[in-house]
């Protein structure tokens, strides 16, 4: 009985050891649960590089821009697109048993706690298995992390990574998510930063001083040439000494691209890891980037410091090309020029003139007169100047516009009207003109209102295609939408005819400028107030080419004139976009006719013009004065004179002029008769508000105008 009962106690106690030993072994398997480990599918369905990229419409990378500054990663690198001597270099460095464990290399470990209890130095025992676990488990790999439970739970993490998981997946997972050097990480960042090198292009010296990063990605040039010679089992190591200084110089451009549309790019790009395709083309966008680079290196910082250009497809409203600066001197490199709203200048002429032919007030050949002239406006005496502060008298509408003469275009304003204008610029795709017609005033005519070269682009488009206007596209996937007549046809087409003359701008830049080409092309430069903008425009039946010159800033430009700004530019891309098919002049549209005409009094010489069916005529000439209404010109409505105390009173005497027919007319001020108006007196006027009439023969006045003296 004795021996039963002891029997009885050693299984119990046996039975008791054993249940401990179990519950220790579940403490510890509950212990050492690995965290959740994602498939592989999952990892790179989730994975986001910190760069999205711009490629034109051929699929050519035009730019990249970091949108994620939380890491610096390209697109996932697929195990095939990494140099074989990289993969294998790694692999015999950091895990020479990886195709044969499964996660952990035991005999590694036994090694490592061999050295351990031996006193050395243990060697490291961790597979890139466990190194890939403790990526996908940052806990596993947080700084202290070091505690016997954090190895097993990334030993274990490891395993069930080999179980779901194939070698290559495994290894190009690793290469994707290891950290190189500073902030890159991936094979793809990694090779790019430090060798400027896709990953399929390394040498095996890149591969062993990339292994040689791994375990210290912070190391000195010294350290990691030695660990890579080591690797390398070389006996000189002399030339990864240098290459390991190099590596590890100022870094390299994280991404094997151009940078040729930053401004776009940084527009455009918003969420990581996304492609962009654009409707640029590449070669287009060089030849932009390279005519405005030389021709703002040749004005010098001195005179103008930015530019930006827009090349567009007339029939698709493709952008092929959009440069919105080139850096250079800049001081607003990151300012986009292309989107930027600037002054317009003469630049709006055109869209006047056709407007006012539209309505049949006048033709091409219609004479206009460039002489003086003073508007009042709300905000006082509007007095406008030609560029080159002359005045050319009677002259053409033809040569008017081509001439980009101001006096004739504020005089087109007064029959169109200021907001019917304003309305039409709108329609045009100038969506900067806010405000009401009052607002912007006769100054309007002369482009006072702010646009964007990408309007400027379009607008000009719209006359190239005969008036219809449709959006602009440059995204690929930018719908096409339909076309509105913005213009008629015939207007269209005559205000592109007049703009494509060389002889009716000679009369302002001369017949041998940037502005003329070779081929049929429509263009028009334009200069805004204080020398702050210059601008060319202009298209041929296939492509709008529109430059901006100037100082983003808004300081004036030195020595830079309406042909030696932007037109330089815009004449050099045209050349080169048309060496293959010059351009072609437009078809007339119907309702059209053309006709020898001449002018009387040699206004100008006899030529070929066209006209509005109806509108024609053989000769033209100026209306003679007696044809015109008796009018007071000087001084204008409003005009506030003052006295100056320091010039003897009978030195400041009041011009008083009349036009038209005046034969007969008497002028009264103040009731005063000042005899006949053709005498155009000279007043002395007292201070106050004085009312000047023009009266005729039976004592009706024709005209009045108050003005007042202080």
């Amino acid at each position: 009985m004795v021996d039963l009962r002891r029997h009885l106690t050693g299984i119990n106690i046996l039975l008791g050891g054993v249940l401990t030993v179990a519950l220790a072994l579940f403490g510890l398997w509950l212990l050492t649960l690995p965290p959740a480990m994602p498939s592989y599918a999952e990892v790179r369905q989730t994975y986001r590089p910190s760069e999205a990229w711009l490629r034109d419409r051929e699929g050519r990378l035009l730019d990249a821009e970091r949108v994620d500054f939380q890491v610096r990663r390209l697109a996932w690198t697929d195990l095939d697109a990494i140099a074989p001597v990289l993969r294998e270099t790694v692999v015999a460095a950091e895990d020479r048993r990886f195709a044969g464990h499964g996660g952990v290399d035991w005999w590694a470990l036994g090694g490592s706690v061999r050295d351990r209890l031996s006193g050395k130095r243990p060697r490291g025992a961790s597979t890139l298995t466990m190194q890939l676990a403790a990526f996908l488990a940052p806990e596993l790999a947080r700084p202290g992390a070091r505690s016997w439970r954090d190895k097993l739970r990334q030993m274990r993490a490891a395993q069930v990574l080999e179980q779901g998981w194939s070698k290559d997946q495994i290894l190009e997972a690793y290469f994707n998510l290891s950290g190189f050097r500073g902030e890159a990480q991936g094979v793809g960042a990694a090779a790019l930063t430090l060798f400027g090198k896709a990953p399929s292009a390394l040498s095996p010296d890149d591969a062993l001083l990339m292994a040689a990063l791994l375990p210290s990605p912070q190391a000195s040039a010294a350290e990691v040439a030695r660990r890579a010679c080591a690797i390398g089992r070389r006996s000189d190591c002399l030339s990864l000494q240098s290459a390991a200084v190099a590596m590890l110089g100022p870094a390299r451009r994280l991404a094997l691209d151009p940078g040729l549309a930053p401004h776009l790019a940084a527009k455009l790009l918003r969420e990581p890891g996304v492609t962009v395709m654009t409707t640029l083309d590449a070669n287009t966008q060089r030849i932009a980037a390279m005519a405005l680079t030389r021709q703002l290196r040749g004005l010098g910082p001195s005179r103008a410091r930015d530019g930006a250009v827009v090349v567009v497809d007339n029939r698709s409203g493709d952008v092929l090309a959009y440069v919105g600066g080139v850096g250079g001197s800049s001081t607003a490199a990151s300012v986009d020029g292309a989107d930027a709203y600037r002054q317009a200048g003469s630049t709006l002429k055109p869209f006047l003139y056709a407007q006012a032919m539209e309505k049949g007030w006048f033709t091409p050949a219609s004479i206009i007169d460039d002489s003086p002239v003073q508007l009042d406006t709300a905000s006082g005496l509007y007095v406008p100047q030609n560029y080159d502060r002359s005045f050319k008298g009677l002259v053409s509408a033809r040569t008017a516009l081509a001439g980009s003469l101001n006096v004739p275009a504020v005089r087109t304003l007064l029959l169109t009207g200021v907001e019917p204008f304003r309305d039409r610029l709108v329609s045009s795709g100038y969506r900067g003109l806010t405000e009401d017609g009052d607002y912007y005033g006769f100054s309007l005519a002369l482009g006072s209102a702010e646009v964007t070269l990408l309007e400027q682009a379009n607008a000009y488009r719209t006359l190239a295609n005969g008036g219809h206007f449709t959006p602009l596209r440059i995204k690929a996937d930018d719908p096409a939408a339909a076309a509105r007549a913005v213009f008629t046809p015939q207007a269209a087409f005559m205000v592109a005819d007049m703009m494509a003359d060389p002889g009716a701008r000679a009369v302002t830049f001369g017949l041998d400028s940037a502005l003329r080409l070779p081929f049929w092309a429509a263009v028009k430069t334009g200069t805004s107030k204080a020398m702050r903008d210059n601008w060319c425009i202009g298209f041929s039946d296939r492509f709008t080419v529109a430059v901006w010159v100037g100082n983003l800033e808004g300081d004036p430009m030195v020595d830079v004139s309406g042909t030696s700004g932007a037109a330089p530019v815009w004449r050099e891309i045209m050349l080169t976009l048309h060496r293959d098919r010059p351009g072609r002049s437009p078809a007339p549209p119907p309702g059209l006719v053309r006709q020898r005409i001449s002018f009387a009094r040699g206004v100008e010489p006899a030529r070929m013009e066209w006209f509005l069916k109806g509108t024609a005529q053989p000769m033209l000439a100026a209306a003679p004065p007696e044809a015109r209404r008796p009018r007071i010109v000087d001084p204008v409505p409003g005009t506030v004179y003052a006295i100056d105390p320091d010039i003897p009173m009978d030195r400041q005497r009041v011009r008083i002029a009349t036009k038209g027919a005046t034969l007969g007319h008497r002028l009264l001020l103040d009731r005063r008769d000042l005899g006949s108006a053709d005498g155009q007196p000279l007043v002395l006027v007292g201070p106050g508000e004085h009312r000047l009439l023009l009266v005729d023969l039976s004592g009706r006045a024709v005209d009045r105008v108050l003005f007042s003296v202080r």
